[in-house]
């Protein structure tokens, strides 16, 4: 909005064993390989929308037709016409090897919609219909994950950077937020140099540990970047951040990457116990 560049933002909540992240700005294929590390034997594809292949009306391919392009083996299950129209749901449901995540989602080609939820290997027809039939009847507010007592990691993006997502595993919403602090000093560094893409360390856990530790809305944005370092403010909000809200006059701390080293440092006189949350 107004041009201005879209920042990080992150917002996590934990109710009974389940954490609920909502995020940006991350790809899917940006953070498969987190999805993979938690999920199950087994990944669904439950909605897939895409510009990057269409058919002669100009409409999304199907997603098995789409890992068919890919090269992608996988179970299709069809869904039929009482699931169209309903959101987070395509006519069919990909069922894949977890491993096969990454390579489905290669960079090659953007999904603007991308639902996907981890399954037994051996899940049967009848569990697949079931399993949409829950997806199509849960509101969005609700936790998902606590339906399905055997999925572990729940992941949906729309217009391939917002994330939001589901998971049991206590460590995923720190290793989600380490990625984006990554992904923004790289897409940072990639546009200064005028190259493709950049490669940086991820930082410590730590880092995002105490981050969520100390609030759990955030929101980012680039202070200074030269091809040495790369310095980004960082304040915590009131509420998750939604579209428009602008980063606030004042950041809560700042974090550098130290690119020639490969490091990153909060200043001493800033960490810890100096955060509060600002207005927007």
């Amino acid at each position: 909005m107004e041009h201005r560049p879209y920042p990080l933002s992150f917002s996590v909540h934990e109710t009974d064993g389940l954490w609920r992240v909502s995020a940006g700005a991350a790809q899917a294929g940006e953070l498969a390989d987190l999805l993979v590390a938690v999920a199950s034997s087994a990944v669904a594809v439950v909605s897939l929308e895409t510009n990057s292949y269409l058919d002669e009306d100009w409409q999304s391919l199907r997603p098995s037709l789409i890992a068919a392009e890919l090269g992608v083996p996988c179970t299709v299950h069809p869904l039929g016409s009482w699931a169209s129209g309903t959101n987070g749901l395509a006519g069919e449901i990909l069922v894949m090897d977890r491993d096969l995540l990454p390579r489905l989602l290669d960079g090659t080609w953007s999904p603007y919609e991308l639902a996907l939820i981890d399954v037994a290997a051996d899940v049967t027809a009848e569990q697949l219909d079931e399993l949409a039939l829950l997806l199509g009847t849960t509101d969005a507010g609700e936790p998902l994950l606590s339906r399905l007592e055997d999925s572990r990691v729940w992941f949906s993006g729309h217009d391939d950077c917002y994330v939001l997502l589901e998971t049991r595993d206590p460590a995923l919403p720190a290793e989600v937020l380490t990625r984006l602090l990554a992904l923004l000093a790289g897409s940072a560094l990639a546009e200064l140099t005028e190259r493709p893409s950049a490669r940086v360390p991820e930082p410590g856990p730590w880092l995002a540990e105490q981050l969520i530790a100390t609030a759990p809305h955030w929101i980012g944005a680039l202070v200074n970047i030269t091809e040495d370092l790369v310095t980004i403010g960082l304040a915590a909000l009131p509420d998750p951040w939604r579209l428009g809200v602008t980063f606030p006059q004042q950041a809560d701390l700042t974090v550098t990457l130290d690119v020639r080293h490969g490091t990153w440092r909060i200043p001493p006189t800033q960490w810890p116990g100096r955060v509060h949350c600002l207005s927007s």
